[in-house]
């Protein structure tokens, strides 16, 4: 999921499209053809990006309209997307490397090193974060040129990673919890028990939000220190989280449709 300042964009897998809604009232404003199985997507500020995990590419579509504006190939199995401000950054599964993209033009820039099986992207406003599926890590790059700054251990199968403003957060499907590393240096915060297969992460300027996958929840943790403040009931799935500036919204793996929780106060 992604979001353009107004509306949410959800891709899906099945049909291949990616569909658009109104984020003020979740109605349906158009579905896209976006590529063989698309998976991440990413707004530049003008044009939607979209990962198409079995195509090895990367699909343009103009945010207005959703037509499509180019298909450029990047590396295997092609999954987290994210915009630094000036380029697409985007993982790749099955090659263990991310490649970066001209914005513009969708121009290759480089493809670099990361870890085992890159997944999910974060960018913490110098450097992007890889998480490492089967590495049980997440490696650190230079935005500027890809170079490899660091490489940290965190739990089993990470999935997704996020920027809080200070610190890293990863969420370890396989053993539970959630990994707070200082973006700084890499140096462990903590690592935090959440609920049952923790998926998607969310920021929402107070609070860190993980959805977990496997008991039907999305919880709300103290960013101090990862105390679960609040529980989410959630549909069959709960996967990947977006944050509108408002509202958390949740795409629902097996049931085909998103929930919308709104923030509380504090």
């Amino acid at each position: 999921m992604t979001f353009d300042g107004a509306n949410v964009w959800v891709t899906s897998q099945s049909s291949k499209n990616i569909t658009k809604l109104r984020a003020s009232d979740g109605m349906l404003l158009g579905s896209f053809p976006a590529g063989g199985f698309n998976r991440g997507a990413a707004f530049d500020g003008m044009n939607i990006w979209v990962t198409n995990l079995f195509d090895a590419t990367v699909t343009k579509l103009r945010a207005s309209d959703g037509a499509l504006l180019g298909t450029f190939p990047v590396g295997g199995t092609p999954e987290g997307i994210l915009f630094d401000g000036s380029n697409i950054w985007v993982a790749n599964l099955s090659s263990d490397t991310v490649t970066k993209l001209r914005a513009s033009d969708g121009a290759p820039l480089g493809t670099f090193n990361a870890g085992d099986g890159s997944r999910d992207l974060a960018f913490d406003g110098d450097n992007i974060w890889v998480a490492n599926y089967y590495g049980d890590s997440v490696t650190k790059l230079r935005a500027a040129d890809g170079a490899l700054l660091g490489t940290f251990s965190v739990g089993a199968f990470p999935v997704d990673v996020v920027f809080d403003g200070a610190s890293i957060w990863v969420s370890n499907v396989a053993d539970d919890t959630v990994t707070k590393l200082r973006a700084s240096d890499g140096q462990l915060e903590g690592t935090f028990p959440v609920g049952m297969g923790p998926t998607g992460l969310a920021y929402d300027g107070v609070h860190i939000w993980v959805a977990n996958t496997e008991e039907k929840s999305v919880m709300r943790l103290r960013l101090s220190d990862g105390a679960i403040k609040q529980t989410y009931k959630a549909e069959n799935g709960s996967q990947f989280l977006l944050f509108d500036g408002a509202s958390i919204w949740v795409s629902n793996f097996y049931r085909n449709s998103v929930d919308k929780i709104s923030r509380p106060a504090r």
